[in-house]
């Protein structure tokens, strides 16, 4: 078959279609041959030759036009295949970042690394995203750095990039920056960056203006004003510019063209329409700091429900970043019992608002991640959970409706101990990568005297599963170097110290040298790369055990 398909076929039966019904005198039915043979049978000499030289005339014309046709095709399909093959997502590194992102008055940037599961996903649907955007007017640029790569490193570290994927939004050539908090799919991304490039908020005119920014899932922010000018309408702006990747903006000359609230309000006001508690909230101090504050603490369910509803999980996500502490009510809302730890849970919320303390409730089944992540149990629920922005955990597992409340006011006071999480001390610890647990964290890390690379790990991470034979190799490598210690910790079941080990993802490695320096390990993870870490950093003086130095003499007497 033809590269194109039929194109040539095509356009041989539209060059015969032509000359079937060049002569209106001829019955269109009849085949060329036929056509001709009546013409030849025409008494008049003249008519028959100026017929089929006419004939033939506009067949030539419409033969020419018919190549043109195909040759308009071809290129068209070629130029499809050239889009195809064509990259559309700018690749950038340390030589080109800086003029790059300088020269755009709106680029995206993804940082990744190659072995990173995520970035693999993503990178699919931000080069399609990047491929419709190329042709938004003006274009929106989607660029992409490989931030493992040793020379892009230090952009990374400026840039702080702590996790991959990271997408950052360049703005007015790099001199406003924010994090990209859209979708993750093409569609999704598309449709995120059109509103991100255009105005940080909408006017509306109209009840349909409305209608379409404010809808019934999402949180919006609309600030009603008498004009759109002066002091007040400027600090609207400045919010809707800072905040504009989390929440939508609009504003509005009437009040009367919104779906809540009160519809004689000329403003100036901020009104926060939200789809949980309260349907919308005003505000009327028109300071960014205010604003902002007011946004972020109206925007917060008074309980946050961690559920299997997706319409939720932006506010889990949202909850889990915030800094506060957060309180934690983990239950089976399926039980008879659960509308009375909803609504028990529900009243000490209301009576903490505003006191810097987060709650959320969640279902024991769709909370397993969070589970994992704290290291809780089934038997312990019903039960409660308080982080603290320290990273301390504080525990009340099994608890009834009624003890919610007098326990969540000792621990403001203070009274509650922390809860240290930590698994059994192992009875035998003889693989080569050593096995550490909260209880023994300090007397091998800290107080053993030597180089310990340790691995903070998740028992279900793919990433912590593909490292562990790695680790395996660089710990049997310096299996004859009693200073060198390879080690690594469960960070689901067992606690450990946020102010000294900042574990945000799994696996993260650090490195603690028997001086006491401690570094982050973020090179390549072959055996090759780590080791060469390892001697780079390691302190050549560290203690070695007395069994070690036993371990020499036999050989000494054999010499």
């Amino acid at each position: 078959m033809h590269p194109r398909g039929d194109v040539t076929n095509g356009v041989t039966c539209y060059c015969l279609f032509c000359l079937v019904t060049l002569n209106p005198h001829i019955n269109p039915k009849l085949s060329i041959a036929s056509k001709l043979h009546l013409l030849e049978k025409h008494s008049d000499k003249n008519y028959r030759e100026r017929e089929i030289k006419a004939m033939a005339f506009k067949a030539s014309i419409l033969f020419t036009v018919c190549v043109y046709a195909l040759t308009a095709s071809c290129l068209t399909a070629i130029s499809g295949e050239e889009s195809e093959s064509k990259e559309f997502v700018l690749t950038l590194d340390q030589s080109n970042f800086t003029d790059s992102v300088a020269k755009h008055n709106f680029i995206v940037v993804e940082f990744y690394a190659p072995w990173c599961g995520h970035c693999k996903k993503l990178a699919p649907e931000y080069e399609k995203a990047a491929s419709v955007l190329s042709s938004h007017d003006p274009p929106i640029v989607l660029a992409k750095i490989d931030a493992n790569e040793e020379g892009n490193r230090e952009l990374a570290g400026e840039y702080d990039v702590k996790g991959f994927p990271t997408i950052k939004i360049f703005r007015d050539g790099g001199k406003i920056i924010q994090e990209y908090k859209g979708p993750r799919e093409a569609d999704g991304i598309v449709e995120y960056l059109k509103k991100q490039s255009g105005p940080a908020s909408v006017e509306i005119k109209s009840v349909d203006d409305a209608t379409s920014l404010i809808g019934d899932n999402k949180i919006v922010v609309v600030g009603i004003f008498p004009k759109l000018s002066g002091e007040e309408f400027e600090t609207f702006l400045a919010l809707a510019e800072k905040l504009r990747s989390e929440y939508e903006f609009g504003h509005t000359l009437d009040a009367k063209l919104l779906p809540r609230g009160e519809s004689s309000a000329t403003g100036p006001v901020v009104r926060l329409f939200k789809p949980f508690d309260e349907p919308f909230v005003d505000f009327k101090e028109f300071n960014v700091d205010a604003l902002e504050k007011f946004v972020e603490e109206s925007s917060t369910p008074i309980v946050t429900v961690f559920d299997k509803d997706p319409s939720n999980h932006p506010f889990v996500i949202k909850f889990f970043n915030n800094p506060n502490p957060k309180a934690m009510l983990f239950i089976n809302t399926s039980s008879e019992a659960s509308a009375s730890f909803k609504s028990k849970y529900r009243e000490v919320a209301e009576g903490y608002k505003g006191e810097g303390i987060s709650f959320l409730l969640g279902d024991i089944e769709a909370s397993q991640g969070a589970f994992q992540y704290f290291g809780l149990k089934d038997d312990q629920v019903p039960l409660v959970i308080i982080q603290t922005t320290d990273g301390r955990k504080y525990l009340n597992p099994n608890v009834e409706p009624d003890q919610i409340a007098p326990w969540v006011k000792e621990f403001k006071a203070g009274n509650v101990l922390p809860y240290k999480k930590s698994e059994p001390i192992p009875e035998e610890n003889n693989e080569p990568v050593k096995v550490v647990v909260a209880d023994t964290l300090q007397d091998v890390v800290f107080k053993s005297g030597k180089n310990v690379l340790i691995e903070f790990y998740a028992p279900w991470c793919g990433h912590c599963k593909k490292l562990a034979p790695i680790l395996d190799e660089v710990a049997i490598s310096f299996e004859n170097d009693p200073t060198v210690v390879i080690a690594k910790l469960d960070a689901t079941a067992n606690d450990i110290p946020n102010d000294t080990f900042e574990v945000q993802g799994y696996p993260t490695v650090f490195f603690r040298s028997a001086s006491g320096n401690i570094l982050p390990y973020e090179g390549d993870r072959t055996k090759e790369d780590i080791i060469d870490f390892i001697e780079k950093n390691r302190d050549k003086t560290a203690q070695q055990e007395p069994a070690a130095q036993h371990e020499q003499e036999p050989t000494k007497d054999e010499l």
